[in-house]
């Protein structure tokens, strides 16, 4: 987290947090909802946000808090994200320092995964040293290609010779679990909250003056205010 971030949150420690206005789509893609309404209408879409400093920003700043829940730490005020799919996407990369693995959507590389779980609808969830995490559909056929049991095996062809296994298969030389669960079952299973909620139902809507930060990052110009 940011060194300015950090001083924010010490100088104004008791900032109300904010649901319902920034999204992570199931691609890795930040969405920004105007109207905070992300929580209200979970299918809404939102705005894309595109600006590398912001992206890069809300990146660094990311985090998610001991009940699972996520947000992005806009200076002395959280936002929290409502997750399409998991708090981390993943993409395989070609990048020497990441040995050719896989990185999240905000650009960290993924150096250890624990378990790994193929859902009822076919997505490939791991659990990863930054967090859970779903693999990305434009990358799941090159992922499932990597994986291989520790005799060597291809688990696509594992799976081709045991269709409708139940039981996990130990996946590379550490024998890590590739399970299988229902698409419902992945948030409890990974520890996340998909649509967090206030910890208790505030009178109104607290509006953030910005979501996106300014060149400061929100360290220096206080907490956002009521709109």
């Amino acid at each position: 987290m940011d060194d300015k971030v950090i001083a924010a949150m010490a100088r104004w420690p008791n900032v109300p947090a904010i649901y319902g206005w920034l999204s992570l789509s199931a691609r890795g893609e930040w969405r920004l909802h105007p109207r905070g309404g992300a929580l209200d209408d979970p299918d809404s879409p939102g705005e894309a946000i595109t600006s590398p400093p912001i992206l890069q920003f809300i990146g660094r700043n990311y985090a998610g808090d001991e009940r699972g829940r996520w947000y992005f730490q806009n200076g002395p005020q959280r936002v929290y994200v409502r997750l399409d799919a998991a708090p981390y996407i993943l993409h395989t990369t070609s990048e020497p320092a990441d040995g050719g693995g896989l990185r999240t959507h905000n650009g960290l590389a993924v150096t250890a995964v624990s378990g790994w779980w193929l859902d009822s609808e076919g997505h490939l969830y791991a659990r990863t040293e930054h967090g859970p995490a779903l693999v990305a559909g434009r990358d799941l056929a090159a992922v499932m290609a990597m994986l291989q049991t520790p005799g060597g095996l291809d688990i696509l062809d594992k799976l081709t010779q045991e269709p409708g296994a139940a039981d996990a298969i130990p996946v590379g030389a550490d024998g890590v679990p590739l399970s299988f669960c229902p698409a419902d079952d992945i948030p409890a299973i990974l520890g996340f909250v998909r649509h967090p909620q206030p910890d208790r139902i505030m009178p109104d809507r607290v509006a953030p003056d910005r979501v996106a930060p300014d060149r400061d990052a929100g360290a220096e110009d206080g907490p956002a205010q009521s709109a």
